[in-house]
């Protein structure tokens, strides 16, 4: 059995691992840096679950009554801590009150991004800020299902292609779950990403242990990037760190992205999250450099969990056309020189890589 033909038709979300009762698939790395399912042949019994649950395959276009919102958390603190306006700390604050878990990507001690559970706000500290990789979902849609089993409320929290993949994994409603998806650039390669990470450790003789790719500190709408490699922080514009540039230049990301059927305001998740770009031509009042969310609230029960956290935010309703952005309209385009940056990846020292790629 063949999940996909192209690697254009592969997202990486792992639903199909977490759905196979016969452990029959698991994550290979590819040379690109990025992690697609292969099936044992002889262990599989091609029973069809790992098909229904594709994303890609199963895509179909919600229809939703939206309500269109921008907002900030009213505690500094909280808006510092997160990479826009800080709604997803608060939506975690929400579910976090009823005892309840949050799923979302953070770091782990190797610095690889994966999905990961959070049921206080020590570790929700773990997993606010955006983070410019793939994250590795391992098999975190098992450990969500068991959580809602428990009856305990859960915030999970992922990219547009991951939530759908998680709605096809859990196949029914649980009235206790939210699902909030981010408006998503495109994820780049969680490979070089690892490479990069043993390039800044060895340059600067240490162990990382943090990353921010959108410090606020300047009150520049996040555009500093800081990291910490025993215990001293290096900090400087995010358009001067060369993967952060490769990433913006749209060299890195999966060979999905740039055919991604979610870039559009219908979703299947409850709430979609993002930078509100533009937010100086719709509210220059609420512009202050430390960022504002834009939300798509699509559901009834987002709607009703809005009621109940909005005395935490300064919020106002807008207009479609007053948040829209490019990846809410059409996917990324392919770089011209991606196959070339992929080339030069798999063939050359990483440092050597990195050099020529700054250019």
């Amino acid at each position: 059995m063949e999940l996909y033909a192209k690697r254009e038709e592969c997202c990486g979300c792992g639903a199909c691992l977490n759905v196979c009762q016969a452990r029959a698939i698991r994550m290979v790395r590819d040379k690109e840096g990025f992690d697609y399912p292969h099936i044992d042949s002889s262990v599989c019994v091609r029973c069809g679950r790992c098909k229904k649950v594709c994303p890609i395959e199963n895509y179909t276009s919600e229809k939703n009554c939206n309500q269109y919102l921008g907002a900030r958390a009213k505690d500094e603190k909280i808006r510092y801590s997160g990479s826009s306006g800080g709604v997803f700390p608060i939506l975690a604050g929400y579910v976090l009150e009823r005892k309840g878990v949050v799923f979302g990507a953070g770091y782990n001690d190797h610095m690889e991004v994966i999905h990961r559970e959070a049921d206080d706000l020590s570790q929700l500290k773990q997993i606010k800020r955006t983070k410019y990789v793939q994250s590795n979902m391992q098999k975190i849609f098992l450990d969500v299902r068991r959580r809602l089993e428990e009856e305990r409320w859960v915030l999970f929290c992922g990219t547009p292609c991951q939530v759908h993949g998680l709605r096809l994994f859990l196949d029914r409603e649980y009235d206790r779950l939210i699902v909030v998806d981010l408006v998503c650039y495109g994820v780049p390669s969680p490979g070089i990403w690892k490479d990069y990470v043993a390039y800044l450790e060895k340059k600067h003789h240490g162990k990382m242990t943090d990353f921010s790719f959108r410090d606020k500190r300047n009150r520049d709408h996040g555009h500093s990037r800081s990291f910490v490699i025993n215990d001293k922080e290096y900090t400087e514009s995010i358009y001067g760190d060369p993967y952060c540039m490769l990433y913006f230049r749209n060299y890195t990301l999966r060979p999905s992205c740039y055919q991604c059927r979610f870039c559009t305001v219908e979703r299947s998740s409850d709430l979609t999250i993002g930078d509100f770009w533009g937010i100086e031509k719709c509210r220059p009042d609420m512009d202050d450099g430390m960022g504002i969310s834009m939300v798509i609230l699509h559901t009834d029960k987002a709607k009703k969990i809005w009621e109940q956290v909005q005395r935490d935010m300064d919020w106002f309703e807008c207009k479609k056309e007053d948040l829209l952005q490019p990846r809410l309209i059409m996917p990324v385009g392919t770089a011209k020189r991606r196959r070339l940056c992929m080339t030069l990846y798999g063939k050359l020292p990483f440092s050597l890589f990195i050099r020529l790629m700054r250019f």
